[in-house]
């Protein structure tokens, strides 16, 4: 023993007391943003964010159905997407928020349009994680045959649910690797498959008549392609992604408006480049039906490329896409979830964090919902309990959107024209942006009501929509009673 006296609280926090407060600061801010998302988490998760199984093998399902038009629907639902991100970003940016959008909707619509917003964007991720699980359970069971199909859903979904429990940074960090392959895959396919189409590329000839040699850009009619949205857009849901990660970053206004600005070129590079380039270089109707890894349409073409083993390299890629959508998809519907109980919209249980700030209770609900949906998938193939929940997922993106513009619309309209000069960044042409998205979205509406292949997908929507309007009052009532809780507190 020296005899020294030494501080209880150990030696770090012995030095902190003696460091001017600006050093101690320094240090605090430090270890708090080590546990955040850095600015190149946000920009890979806004680049690669959405690029899935929706668009290597679902691109081929439009393309069949529609004809060369799928660039039309790509094309119509990029410019909803990129219209509801301008709104979303200004709105993120003046004031960022892991609850994104449901929590502006509270502010500008009330709390019904915030308890409804939530609950659908959730419930469209659960339905995206039973998907991607199955997706990725097939792949696997394709490699490893002793283990079957469901176990390796079940598998991917609890690796998952670990990598997420064990920090954000954590999250940003699987995402953003996982992100790099995806667009790294897509640059190659988009470069290469412009040489081919061209007739630059070995044993290529020109083939951009393709568009229009086949019966025509639209030989389904117009219709069908808009139609093809709404599918469409369960691809490109996810963009928004990228702002709720921005609220939990070292520089949430910086990377918010980073992640919203690359939103159009994104769209326009990764989906519609991609899809145009697949029509030019197979007529549509020679496009085989996507049943697999191996016959989806980014296969097929990888091959033409004369590219060696191109079915085991998009394998791979498509395995990786299935990886990072399952570990956003966990993120999104857990963040979202919490920040509903937080709200009073969900059981106080979900607000349970770690300390590193992770919402576990949150996190393993979310995957129960997408467990049942990939165990009736499994158990029960033949109710059409697991079509159900997918067809009823993308029309409500479509809804999800329209409060979004509402939202938007509502807190512009409260604004003072200072608060307004003095916004980070605006949404273009107010309010006659909010109008060309509503009007896009009830234009899609009455087409897929008129088009019988997508009556189905219209009726499973509303069915699902009119779940959470029903529990409302029952919510309504127990938030009203919280609230009275909470002034007899104070």
């Amino acid at each position: 023993m020296d005899g020294t006296q030494r501080d209880p609280r150990g030696t770090h926090d012995a030095q902190d007391a003696q460091s001017p407060p600006q050093i101690q600061g320094e240090r605090g801010r430090t270890r708090k943003e080590a546990k955040k998302l850095a600015n190149r988490h946000v920009t890979l998760i806004a680049l690669g964010g959405i690029i899935g199984s929706s668009l290597f093998i679902g691109s081929g399902n439009i393309i069949r159905s529609t004809g060369p038009a799928a660039i039309l629907s790509y094309l119509l639902g990029g410019v909803l997407v990129y219209l509801a991100m301008k709104m979303l970003g200004e709105m993120a940016s003046h004031r960022p928020a892991v609850g994104s959008f449901m929590d502006y909707a509270k502010d500008g619509l009330g709390d019904g349009a915030s308890y409804l917003v939530g609950w659908l964007y959730w419930y469209f991720w659960v339905g995206v994680l039973a998907y991607e699980a199955v997706i990725g359970g097939e792949t696997l069971h394709g490699w490893f045959t002793a283990v079957p199909t469901w176990a390796w859903s079940l598998i991917l979904l609890a690796v998952f649910v670990g990598s997420n429990a064990v920090s954000t940074r954590g999250f940003g960090e699987v995402e953003f690797w996982l992100a790099g392959v995806k667009v790294i895959a897509v640059i190659v396919f988009l470069i290469a498959g412009t040489l081919f189409a061209l007739g630059l590329w070995p044993n290529s000839d020109f083939s951009v008549q393709h568009l229009w040699d086949h019966g025509g850009f639209a030989p389904n009619g117009v219709g069908q392609a808009l139609t093809g949205v709404a599918i469409v857009i369960f691809a490109y849901f996810g963009t928004e992604i990228a702002v709720m990660a921005a609220a939990e970053s070292e520089d949430p206004g910086k990377a918010v408006t980073r992640a919203t600005n690359t939103v159009v070129w994104r769209i326009l590079l990764f989906f519609v480049g991609s899809v145009a380039l697949i029509v030019m270089i197979v007529p549509w109707d020679e496009l085989p039906e996507p049943t697999d890894v191996a016959s989806a349409p980014f296969t097929y073409v990888f091959e033409l490329f004369g590219l060696p083993g191109a079915a085991t390299v998009m394998q791979l890629i498509i395995f990786t896409a299935v990886l990072s959508v399952l570990n956003s998809g966990l993120y999104s519907a857990s963040r979202m979830l919490a920040a509903m109980g937080d709200q009073g919209f969900a059981p106080k249980a979900v607000t349970v964090r770690n300390r590193r700030g992770v919402p576990l209770v949150a996190l393993v609900a979310s995957t129960v919902g997408g467990v049942a949906a990939t165990i009736v998938n499994f158990a029960f193939p033949d109710t059409g309990i697991f079509d159900f929940i997918m067809n009823s997922s993308g029309l409500v993106a479509l809804f999800v959107y329209v409060i979004i513009a509402l939202t938007h619309w509502n807190m512009r309209r409260k604004m003072t024209p200072a608060e307004v000069g003095a916004l980070e960044m605006k949404a273009p042409l107010y309010p006659w942006v909010n109008l060309l998205l509503i009007a896009g979205v009830i234009a899609v509406f009455i087409v897929m009501v008129v088009q019988e292949s997508s009556r189905t997908q219209v009726w499973t929507s509303l069915i699902a929509t009119g779940v959470v309007v029903v529990l409302w009052p029952l919510v309504k009532r127990n938030l009203a009673t919280r609230r009275d809780g909470q002034g007899d507190a104070r």
